[in-house]
């Protein structure tokens, strides 16, 4: 996470699995491929918030509900530690309201004729299907295409540029996104070996 002031307002930088909320005048920015985005505001008591996950290097059913797949699980976590966090600094659940992107199709191309999700389909429903359980609101979104995306989420008015960017940058992107998995990974293993009690 990168943090800079430029001027009166706060800049954020959002990494993978990496998410930020506040009620000061401030801007959160990320660099989406395959992951996504959930923007949360409450636009009464002036509380924002965004995350950056990434659910899954693998493809899924379409006909597989994704909240109660492995991957879902770590998502509704995701989606959760920023809707928690949000309520403490003054957020109400019911005034929350959501704007969601990227769930692009960069590191694997299928061509949508299987019964499976690419990674970024995954993604990209998991998002939809949460926010539609929990009941808040999706404003808008842009998931999907076969780009990535660089977007900018204002706390002053909530809206929220999106910038796509050229595919040769992808390349970046998918390099990146395969670092946090191999990093994610690791450490999942090295909880794992750190839990086990020989008897």
């Amino acid at each position: 996470m990168i943090i800079a002031e430029k001027g009166a307002e706060k800049h954020v930088k959002l990494k993978p699995g990496e998410y930020y909320v506040s009620k000061e005048k401030i801007v959160l920015s990320t660099l989406l491929g395959s992951c996504v985005s959930a923007c949360l505001y409450d636009p009464i008591e002036h509380v924002v918030g965004m995350n950056h996950f990434l659910l899954s290097n693998k493809r899924y059913a379409k006909d597989m509900p994704l909240c109660a797949t492995e991957a879902g699980r770590y998502g509704v976590h995701s989606m959760e530690l920023l809707i928690n966090d949000m309520l403490k600094i003054g957020a109400k659940r019911e005034n929350l309201r959501a704007k969601t992107f990227g769930g692009g199709a960069i590191i694997q191309q299928y061509n949508g004729q299987d019964n499976f999700f690419c990674v970024g389909e995954v993604n990209a429903r998991f998002v939809k299907e949460f926010l539609k359980n929990d009941k808040i609101p999706l404003v808008s979104s842009d998931l999907g295409g076969s780009t990535g995306r660089v977007i900018l989420f204002s706390s002053t008015d909530f809206s929220v540029l999106v910038r796509k960017i050229q595919k040769t940058k992808n390349q970046e992107l998918v390099q990146e996104e395969k670092n946090f998995w191999k990093k994610t990974i690791t450490t999942q293993e090295r909880k794992k070996t750190d839990s086990q009690i020989w008897i």
